[in-house]
């Protein structure tokens, strides 16, 4: 930009400054609530980037676009989350908090940047740190009341997206995009409502019970919270800039109006929710096509035994959560099933969606449209031009989240620790809140998603914490309704009536008509089209076809269909302290949930795992895998057509646990027999990678600790699952011939010194965008495609491959490219979550099956070569051949966020921003959105008190004279004063208890002279001492030292060495019993 343009820009940015107020601060005394009872001591830490602050007023947004500013805490839990790459493997527990935020409940004195009280009844104060909204209602409506305003403040926008993504209406909203069209599309097909839908399930949830009511009430008041905020932005001029950019406010006279919230808004994000991570099943008629392509290739019963082993329903290799062999059976296919509705060849059609396309909705392509608009708003120009999310954030959706979850007995305090998050993608905002809410009946800290945020749906308690992951066991199935024609003539594929009940019946339609015109955001040229959702009692249609060649539609029929808010009960009591008070408690609570996850818990001594969903009981004789007749024989147990009510499986059969030695997840199998609804569950996934680097912490005797269990996810989330679990074999077919050609065998020994090094994708160091390891990496992107082809698709014939690829795909890489058929999971690059769903299960087992080694489940026959090692070997030295002189270029092609052939850049994470601010690019994680670190010490009942507190202290020497820091001053309460030794090194603070009590813990507060190397000591007559902590790797800041309880009644910090010219100087010294 030349020096005249960034005058006027900044001349444009301070003219819309002058019309836009700044939204108000709070009370210019900050003021500190009580603090809440806090059971974690310091030792629960969580991370959401990029930063609390999703709101960006218009002022905000053109200062980003022509300064690169931001606004304050939007973006500053980005680098936290990104260095822990580079970082983890010299991680103390000094260090955690340089990767994770402090989760402890309340803030502190003097770390209270704002407070701001909506109405009487609740406040909202926030940290210096994260702006961290911390919302205390004297009453429970307040609370609530708060929260909305909270979350209004920080994602307004945001929510205002998904809200009419979910209804199929986001394009006159957001602008014509061709992104934005797939994306409302997608949604509005899977669950399409109308208003009085809505509204009737809100009914349902508040009769259902008085915690149905109750959350009821809690809704209503966290909508007022909303509206009021979206009253006093509008108002005030400090509403998200975003809405002048779509044309929805006038930047000069404010004219124009921001929608408030309802009740029904609320039912369409829980449906955005659950229909993106809480939904599993469905694609019987993808499944049918492709059974039918085996059974082509190979006859009906050798077709049958080649497709049910690349179906994987219960693959005997594949890593469970339930690892000890407990068995819950759920969703098996019966051995002769009933009432299959296999299509016709050729005959499936998908149901048409889109009607009357008009402008830019009718052609392939059209040129952006530049509408006049006021000069200042030019910097801004064309931010949502490519949409304001994927467009296939739907279609190519996978299961995301993981956990790690140790009991007690195998943790160096003997408390439970736990690794834990969802992984929700990466946005900016992102599509989760992070807040703590206080107040009668909630007491919980954690990460909601925007817009549904009335209650803590992943976080802790006060003695306890839990998250979830996807489990996506089979709660959607396919019935094929038979068509027919009302005037008795023979009826065809479009039919306008289904048979139901013996009676021809209209099918519904729910429609939109969507229209857009170009903006300033979104310069796509005006355009319209209706979407129609054709509906039956069997639920939306999503193909036509014949069976046995009666005409037939196939509907999607999901349990959670016309109950997207049922789930609500759960979330209400995961906070409230006085209905979970145990780990059975928590399982209580999580049968609540009726989308399908896997919810983890821990307190100080117990670890729990409860699968959620609303699993339908069907009959015995239906396969849940297949396409089923629409007939009552055939239907749900119980299944009532008019509310999609059905019986569900009870609570003994859904998979659960407490104290197991330790639980993974990371969206593998649940347990046994518990039937995988997709096919990627096989012999490797890459719940392999968690569970490979737990059992080996806890087989090799060491003891668990928060320090050594983040290393064990951090790890996990650099690691190539192809290159750690499927590598070595390909490296023993390589090698059962000697390598003569010199460029393989140097690509052989750049991917063993790859494999032998961790099977990373790391960075040589911090921000050096290059991997270690880069010509390796590279060669397997490449090779993969080219191997998974030539392997199987000889044996399988390419109608069988190309059924079975369109099915699963054959790769999930960092970089969303080398997926072999581009038409076939495009994938999404960028986006962090990888390795789930590929062909990595069916590689391996075939390698071994040719390598003559044992293997449970194999598949029908060896594909590879042949079947034999020379064959396979031959096929394996080919296709290395072409990924070694393959350009980089052509593996990593590039995209709009990078030039092609860059390789690290290909894999980063980008925050794919749904507003006006964007945020850099982070190198490649495989890890949680949001995370938490927790050990909780100790439980309500217990002793948390500050032992030292006021209690009598003496010191080796003190500092005097315009100075005086006597050691009273280390335990007297207050952060201002300080106990300051001699500048030497070997000095020490003793603490009196008074008595002998049970000592555990100790919390040092630094001031800037800290130690470098010290050790804490105990004893019962101050006289003989025994060591309990040392380190020689002291950091200054706060200090938290555990070992396991003691008796004592005195205890002796020792400072050996220390890190600055002066001597200790500490402000508080506290000691704790757990």
């Amino acid at each position: 930009m030349t020096r005249g343009r960034l005058l006027a820009a900044l001349s444009a940015i301070a003219t819309v400054a002058g019309l836009v107020a700044a939204a108000p601060s709070g009370n210019a005394e900050p003021q500190v609530e009580a603090a809440p009872i806090d059971f974690c001591l310091g030792q629960c830490g969580d991370v959401l980037p990029p930063g609390a602050n999703g709101n960006a007023t218009l002022a905000d947004i053109l200062a980003h676009k022509v300064l690169g500013t931001r606004p304050a805490h939007s973006s500053d839990q980005l680098a936290k989350y990104d260095t822990l790459a580079s970082g983890y493997s010299t991680l103390t527990t000094e260090k955690i908090g340089q990767f994770f935020n402090d989760a402890s409940f309340g803030v502190p004195a003097g770390q209270v940047e704002s407070t701001t009280k909506p109405r009487a009844d609740v406040t909202i104060v926030r940290d210096k740190q994260l702006g961290l909204p911390h919302v205390t209602g004297t009453t429970r409506a307040g609370t609530m009341f708060g929260a909305g305003y909270a979350a209004a403040q920080d994602r307004l926008w945001l929510m205002d997206l998904f809200r009419r993504v979910g209804r199929g209406q986001l394009t006159p909203f957001a602008g014509g995009a061709a992104a934005n069209r797939e994306l409302e599309q997608g949604f509005f097909r899977s669950a399409p409502y109308n208003e009085a839908e809505l509204q009737a399930q809100v009914d349902r949830a508040a009769a259902s019970s008085p915690k149905g009511a109750q959350a009821l009430a809690d809704a209503r008041a966290y909508l007022d919270g909303i509206n009021l905020y979206i009253q006093q932005s509008h108002s005030g001029r400090y509403f998200p800039g975003e809405y002048v950019l779509t044309g929805h406010v006038d930047a000069i006279t404010n004219a124009g109006r921001i929608d408030p919230f309802s009740l029904p808004d609320l039912v369409i994000l829980a449906s955005v929710v659950g229909a993106q991570f809480g939904g599993g099943g469905g694609g019987e008629v993808r499944s049918a096509i492709t059974r039918m392509a085996f059974h082509e290739r190979y006859g009906v019963a050798d077709g049958e035994k080649a497709w049910q082993a690349f179906r994987s329903q219960n693959d005997p290799e594949t890593v469970n959560t339930l690892h000890n062999g407990q068995s819950f059976p759920y969703a098996q296919s019966p051995a002769n099933p009933a009432g299959v509705a296999m299509p016709d060849k050729g005959s499936v059609t998908s149901q048409q969606l889109v009607f009357d396309p008009t402008g830019s909705a009718a052609t392939a392509s059209a040129a952006p449209v530049k509408v006049a608009a006021p000069e200042q708003l030019e910097p801004a120009r064309g931010v949502f031009d490519d949409g304001v999310l994927p467009g296939n954030l739907v279609s190519e959706k996978h299961g995301m989240s993981n956990a790690l979850v140790v009991s007690g007995q195998h943790t160096a305090s003997g408390n439970p620790v736990a690794v834990f998050g969802p992984q929700t993608g990466y946005f900016a905002p992102q599509l989760l809140v992070l807040q703590e809410l206080q107040g009668p009946g909630i007491s919980a800290r954690g990460a909601s998603f925007a817009g549904i945020s009335f209650y803590v749906l992943l976080g802790r308690g006060q003695d306890y914490s839990w998250s979830a992951t996807t489990s996506a066991q089979d709660i959607i199935d396919t019935y094929a309704v038979e068509l027919c024609d009302p005037t008795g003539k023979p009826p065809t594929k479009d039919s306008t009536h289904y048979m139901f009940r013996g009676q021809c019946t209209p099918i519904e339609t729910i429609e939109r008509k969507n229209a857009w015109k170009p903006t300033v955001a979104d310069g796509t040229p005006e355009g319209s089209y209706r979407l129609v959702a054709f509906r039956t009692a069997y639920g939306p249609i999503t193909h036509r076809a014949t069976v046995g060649g009666k005409p037939v539609a196939y509907t999607s029929l999901r349990s959670t269909y016309q109950h997207e808010i049922e789930s609500i009960i759960g979330f209400q009591e995961f906070n409230d302290p006085g209905a979970i008070t145990s780990a059975q408690d928590f399982q209580r609570a999580a049968a609540h949930v009726n989308y399908t996850f896997n919810w983890f818990y821990v307190d100080s001594k117990d670890t729990a795992y409860f699968n959620s969903g609303a699993n339908p009981s069907r009959k015995a004789n239906v396969d849940p895998n297949m396409p089923v007749w629409a007939t009552p024989a055939y239907e749900w147990n119980g299944w009532v057509p008019a509310t999609n009510s059905a019986t569900y499986t009870p609570y003994e059969q859904h998979p659960q646990a407490v104290n197991q030695d330790y639980f993974i997840s990371w969206n593998n199998g649940q347990a046994k027999d518990y039937a995988n609804a997709g096919y990627e569950k096989s012999a490797v996934h890459r719940g392999d990678l968690l569970d490979s680097r737990v059992r080996a912490l806890i087989s090799g005797g060491k003891k668990v600790t928060r320090v050594n269990l983040t290393q064990a996810m951090a790890d996990a989330a650099l690691a190539d699952l192809r290159a750690e679990r499927v590598l070595p074999y390909l490296l023993r077919v390589l090698e059962s011939q000697p390598i003569t050609d010199p460029g393989l065998a140097n690509a052989v020994a750049s991917l063993k010194t790859w494999m032998n090094s961790g099977s990373l994708r790391k960075e040589t160091a911090q921000s050096s965008h290059k991997y270690a390891n880069a010509d390796a990496i590279k060669i397997l992107d490449a090779w993969w495609p080219l191997l998974v082809r030539a392997q199987f698709q000889p044996g399988l014939g390419d109608s069988a491959y190309n059924a079975l690829v369109s099915t699963i795909g054959i790769n999930e890489s960092p970089s969303g490219f080398q997926n072999g058929q581009p038409d076939f999971h495009s994938g999404q690059p960028h986006k962090g979550s990888s390795f789930q769903s590929g062909w990595w299960g069916y590689v391996q087992k075939d390698l071994r099956a040719v390598l003559e080694d044992q293997v449970a489940g194999p598949l029908a026959q060896k594909y590879c070569g042949g079947g034999t090692v020379a064959g396979c070997r031959q096929v394996l030295t080919t296709t290395l051949t072409q990924a070694v002189a393959a350009p980089l270029n052509q593996v990593y092609p590039g995209d709009g966020n990078c030039a092609a052939g860059d390789q690290w850049c290909a894999d980063t994470v980008i925050q794919n921003p749904l507003g006006g601010i964007t945020h850099d690019k982070i190198t490649w994680q495989n890890r949680p959105t949001f995370q938490q670190v927790v050990e909780f010490p100790a439980r309500r009942g217990q002793n948390i008190a500050n032992l030292a507190l006021a209690r009598a202290a003496t010191a080796t020497s003190a500092e005097t004279g315009a100075y005086p820091s006597p050691a009273r001053n280390a335990v007297d309460g207050n952060q201002a004063t300080r106990w300051a030794s001699d500048w030497s090194d070997n000095q020490s603070l003793t603490v009196d208890l008074g008595t002998t009590q049970q000592v555990a813990r100790a919390v040092i507060h630094w001031e800037a002279a800290y130690g470098k190397a010290y050790r804490l000591e105990a004893s019962t007559d101050g006289s003989t001492w025994q060591p309990v902590h040392a380190t020689t790797t002291g950091d200054g800041g706060l200090d938290t030292a555990v070992w396991p309880p003691t008796q004592a009644r005195y205890i002796r910090f020792v400072g050996i060495q220390r890190r600055t010219k002066w001597g200790y100087s500490i402000y508080e010294l506290q000691l704790y019993a757990h």
